[in-house]
């Protein structure tokens, strides 16, 4: 009885034994394995070099822009709150080689200035008309990511034939249309980076809370469209969202493309609000099949 008592005491240690490995090493494979692209925050890409760049004034303030290539029909860029132009340097370089890009920084964003006026879209769609107006662009397919297709939908009805076609990303129709993002660990990362990237550039570097409040106050009370509001854009749209958008929620853009007539719906895969950064060439292909889409 002795000897098969500590047969089994040894039994007992090397089975504890065992198993501690056999977890080690599964922490350790799960450890190494990559985390999915939805879950990861991209460094912030740089611009090229643009054929012309500087401050337009627009609306009382100084409006910073850039362009890019000379060739094709015009196509504006609008970044996502709290970002800044640089956030399309993926896509700059993709889509100047076949049509003229011309990105900017929102009113109070990177390097645009900002003036006591709380924040709004029908405002800052207005800031995109005049910079048009300043560059001499009669009309323009708009790409927008967030805030910027937010601003994109507001030009479709406030100066509907300024837009030549809409490719409207992670946008949302009102409030309850956007989660708590304050749960998401990759959110709460870009907005920590945004912080960092507005003092270098911005003309009021040490504002940055400010800043955000007046942000933060329009997401909390804007836009506010209806079935109604959506169903009178005659622009050609497609609503376009991530399968892993951590900040919109999905009922929402399935609705915006059911209101607007003849929109186009598509999920890119794999990917989250930050799509454009963690799959650049997929959203660029995106963004490149609808510019060259043809209607009857």
């Amino acid at each position: 009885m002795v000897v098969v008592k500590r047969v089994i005491e040894l039994w007992s240690s090397m089975r504890t034994v065992l198993l501690a490995l056999v977890f080690g090493v599964f922490a350790a494979v799960v450890a190494a394995q990559p985390s999915p692209r939805w879950m990861t925050l991209p460094p912030t890409p740089t611009l090229p070099t643009p054929e012309r760049s500087g401050h337009a004034p627009v609306n009382g303030i100084a409006i910073w822009y850039a362009t890019f290539g000379t060739n094709g029909s015009p196509v504006i860029l609008l970044h996502g709150g709290l970002a800044n132009a640089n956030y399309w340097g993926h896509q700059v370089r993709a889509l100047a080689k076949s049509h003229r890009v011309i990105v900017m920084d929102s009113r109070g964003h990177g390097r645009s200035t900002r003036d006591s006026r709380p924040y709004g879209y029908a405002l800052m769609a207005s800031d995109v008309i005049g910079l048009m107006d300043h560059l001499g662009i009669p009309q323009a397919a708009v790409v927008g990511w967030s805030d910027g297709a937010i601003i994109g939908l507001s030009m479709t009805m406030s100066h509907p034939n300024r837009v030549s076609r809409l490719f409207a990303f992670a946008a949302n129709s009102d409030p309850s249309g956007v989660k708590d993002v304050d749960k998401s660990p990759v959110f709460t990362a870009f907005i920590a980076r945004a912080e960092k990237e507005y003092e270098q550039p911005s003309a009021t570097p040490t504002q940055y809370k400010e800043f955000l409040a007046q942000i933060s106050n329009m997401w909390a009370t804007q836009p506010n469209w209806t079935a109604a509001d959506l169903n009178a854009i005659k622009v050609r749209t497609w609503i376009v969202d991530a399968d892993h958008d951590e900040a919109i929620h999905r009922a929402n853009t399935e609705f915006m493309a059911r209101a607007i007539p003849n929109a186009g719906l598509l999920l890119q895969p794999e990917v989250s609000h930050l799509s454009f950064l963690q799959a650049p060439e997929q959203f660029t292909q995106h963004v490149e099949l609808f510019l060259a889409r043809k209607w009857d």
